[in-house]
């Protein structure tokens, strides 16, 4: 479906969301849900639904609501779930198998091809069925495979570094977990920049909040 404008960042953060959800009722056997409905699971407006709907043309029908089949195909689509893209992972300690063990990629539009890491110790080893290889071997494998995205749970001060390297050899996105911000955009590569203590920190300030209406409420 044809966008009717340009989108902003704030709607297309808000994609993975409808995504999951829509795939949460079609498991649990739902054919088709309203606006309403599906804002109040999300904690949402109906009203903000349809505007960031509408903004790739809307895909409800009045009366009817949305089917559930189609919004999860329309909105797969949009995402680029469906285009077979591939990723690599460097760094393979804590937070890089707990990728590996626990993350399920392809759910999310990626094959990832393996993982590589410096440590002799890691090497050859499989963490939810994908190899550790060694980094020596990285730019190689790149040239090889030509991997679309690279997921990054290197230490910080590595990551300006090796992220330019592999935007210079073809890498296409970056998932960055280092805790360092990556702005690559001026080289036209779209960088996630994921900081868990953010979440963290949003969570302290809700609950907080939480604490002061409850107290108003006594």
């Amino acid at each position: 479906m044809e966008r009717k404008q340009e989108v902003s960042k704030a709607v297309i953060q808000r994609l993975p969301r409808y995504y999951r959800n829509i795939c949460e009722l079609k498991a649990e056997g739902e054919q088709r849900i309203s606006s309403k409905a599906l804002a109040e699971r999300m904690g949402l407006t109906a009203s903000q639904i349809r505007q960031d709907f509408n903004c790739f043309g809307g895909f409800g029908q009045q009366g009817y609501g949305y089917n559930i089949d189609k919004l999860q195909e329309e909105l797969g689509a949009i995402m680029g779930l469906r285009t077979g893209r591939t990723a690599i992972l460097l760094g393979a300690g804590n937070l890089g198998r707990a990728l590996l063990n626990n993350f399920n990629f392809s759910a999310s539009g990626f094959e990832l091809l393996c993982a590589f890491d410096a440590n002799p110790q890691l090497i050859g080893q499989r963490f939810g069925g994908h190899e550790v290889r060694s980094a020596d071997t990285l730019v190689e494998f790149i040239e090889c495979n030509k991997p679309d995205v690279a997921v990054l749970t290197i230490p910080r001060g590595d990551a300006p570094r090796i992220a330019r390297g592999l935007v210079e050899r073809g890498i296409r996105g970056l998932w960055n977990f280092t805790g360092e911000d990556l702005h690559l955009e001026g080289l036209g590569v779209p960088v996630e920049n994921v900081h868990l203590s953010d979440s963290l920190m949003t969570l302290c300030h809700l609950v907080g909040a939480a604490d002061e209406k409850r107290e108003q409420n006594l």
